[in-house]
């Protein structure tokens, strides 16, 4: 994963632009930006793809990681604020382990080709701060959209709201933040689409879920522009999907809406974005590069798009296929959203 603030050049496999057509090509860097991307007749044996970015994640769940369901819990019992069990474990555990759970998986999204983040975080002010702490012990350079709650959303870059169910003071903090030129992102549908109107009225930035969205709803968000997070895995282990109608992914983007993918809460789900991918694409039966434009678009929420382009922060990273059965692929950019794992990388 590049991002350094030197010059070179380097050369292979390109999935180049927002097509991600493969080119062979030298691609030149100085000081962290792609200054030119130009073919050549022939390059190295190793692909170059852009980085990930996942747009849906509860790091500090970490702490959670596959802590014990007893039979029967509904998704309520299992994260919803404020007395859902992840909720009891946050905050039963002290600030340093939380800390600590986070540094830890923002690096294992690093080494996952991930270089980019769009965390709901709870525990107020404090909760953002650690975070912030986290962000700074790992060393990885991830560039994060943190959106706060309870009272965090002050010091963050906007707000993420678990649902228009917990009432209208979510709504008037939304709007508030929304006046401040904050971040504003609701959860909707994960359980049914009761919560999806209000949070569509207050017209966000980001929608995460839409689990349960209905063609009408679908229509609003692609009129207005608004981004939909989905994430597939998350939603199969806890019982929100039984199918690929569930989330509606097919139908979202034939109504046009920009859909996103991310990983959620790690207490159930590694933030992997290789795995998702590959899950998506088995699950929902959509194209390659329908699904890798998903895992890399979410750059564009924080202005910072991922794509190989002129211009474009370099935000790539390289796979030898040389080194694996890889080698027998008739399409890197298949092969690379349903079969790369991040050790490959």
């Amino acid at each position: 994963m590049t991002g350094v603030t030197d010059s070179y050049i380097i050369a292979g496999r390109v999935c180049y632009g927002r097509e991600f057509e493969l080119v062979d090509a030298e691609i030149e860097v100085e000081n962290g930006i792609i200054r030119s991307v130009n073919e050549i007749s022939s390059a190295p044996d190793q692909w170059i793809f852009p980085c990930l970015f996942n747009a849906h994640t509860h790091l500090a769940d970490t702490v959670a990681m596959d802590a014990e369901i007893k039979q029967g819990m509904t998704l309520s019992d299992l994260v919803a604020p404020p007395n859902g069990l992840k909720h009891r474990i946050l905050n039963e555990t002290p600030s340093e382990i939380r800390i600590d759970a986070m540094t830890e998986s923002l690096r294992f999204m690093k080494r996952s080709t991930t270089a980019g983040f769009c965390d709901f975080r709870d525990g107020g002010v404090n909760g953002v701060n650690e975070l912030k702490t986290a962000l700074r012990l790992s060393g990885t350079g991830l560039k994060a959209l943190i959106l706060g709650r309870e009272g965090g959303e002050k010091i963050a870059d906007g707000i993420g709201v678990s649902s228009t169910k917990e009432g209208e003071h979510v709504l008037r903090l939304a709007e508030e933040t929304k006046k401040r030129g904050g971040f504003v992102a609701f959860h909707a549908g994960e359980k049914d689409n009761r919560d999806i109107d209000n949070a569509i009225d207050a017209q966000p930035d980001l929608l995460i879920h839409m689990t349960h969205a209905n063609d009408s709803q679908l229509r609003r968000c692609a009129d207005l522009d608004i981004p939909i997070a989905v994430c597939p895995r998350s939603n199969h282990i806890l019982g929100q999907a039984s199918s690929k109608d569930n989330p509606p992914i097919r139908k979202m983007l034939d109504f046009g809406c920009k859909v996103l993918l991310g990983t959620d809460n790690v207490m159930f789900v590694q933030p992997d974005m290789c795995a998702e991918m590959s899950f998506t694409y088995y699950a929902y039966g959509l194209k390659s590069e329908e699904i890798l434009d998903m895992a890399v678009a979410g750059s564009e929420l924080i202005n910072s798009p991922f794509y190989i382009e002129e211009g474009n922060i370099a935000a790539f990273h390289t796979v030898n296929p040389r080194a694996s059965n890889l080698r027998f692929s008739r399409s890197p950019e298949k092969s690379f959203v349903n079969r790369v794992a991040f050790t490959d990388v």
